[in-house]
């Protein structure tokens, strides 16, 4: 497996696509009015939402600082300023489906969730395991210097690194239980979200898209 050491820091887009029943949908948080959030749908005029208030089949939970929960027809979800864009919908054959946008550089990075605790991942069809620095485990409370130490080929040449294993990894709606993973002993910008987690879903990309589905 061949990691980097050093990634360049990526604009990410303001915008979030969640599911209605019969198609998907575009919802992006444009920002947080004191104990509003302000959000576009479907590319509309921006509209501000109270705690409690709905607004074309979009519901409004709850407002943080720089996040706020929504409930649609497909679940409950948050968005958060500053994220990439991500289509979840329904397969059309039972399963579940995450469309997730690239950047302008051609990189596709979220935000999601390791053992119920929020990362930033940028997808790696390259690496053989998903990968966290150590910076990153220590704040997600990983117990990686109990894994099995190895030794992996970075672009600086050979690095320390600890096998662990994930209990859960969670990008959109869609959860994997039983993640293989390494801890890194550099710090890196983002969780590389490689093979063993995108391999447990039917992979595809056309263009800027890429569809995990799983069955």
């Amino acid at each position: 497996m061949r990691l980097p050491t050093t990634l360049p820091h990526l604009a990410l887009a303001a915008a979030l696509l969640a599911p209605l029943a019969a198609h998907s949908q575009n919802v992006a948080l444009a920002g947080v009015l004191g104990s509003k959030a302000l959000l576009v749908i479907d590319a509309s005029e921006p509209r501000s939402l109270a705690p409690g208030q709905e607004y074309m089949g979009v519901k409004l939970i709850s407002v943080g600082r720089d996040e706020a929960v929504i409930q649609t027809a497909a679940g409950r979800r948050t968005l958060l300023l500053g994220e990439a864009p991500v289509s979840l919908g329904g397969s059309g054959g039972g399963g579940q489906r995450l469309v997730l946008k690239a950047d302008a550089r051609g990189h596709f990075i979220n935000t999601g969730f390791i053992n119920s605790h929020i990362m930033q991942y940028m997808v790696d069809t390259g690496a053989s395991t998903v990968a966290i620095g150590r910076p990153e485990a220590e704040r997600l409370g990983l117990k990686f210097q109990a894994g099995q130490p190895v030794n992996i080929s970075t672009a600086n040449g050979q690095g320390k690194a600890w096998r662990v294993r994930l209990d859960s990894v969670r990008i959109g709606d869609l959860e994997v239980h039983g993640v293989d993973a390494v801890v890194t002993s550099e710090p890196m910008p983002y969780v590389l979200l490689g093979n063993s987690f995108l391999n447990r879903f039917q992979m595809s990309r056309s263009g800027s898209e890429m569809v995990l589905l799983k069955p």
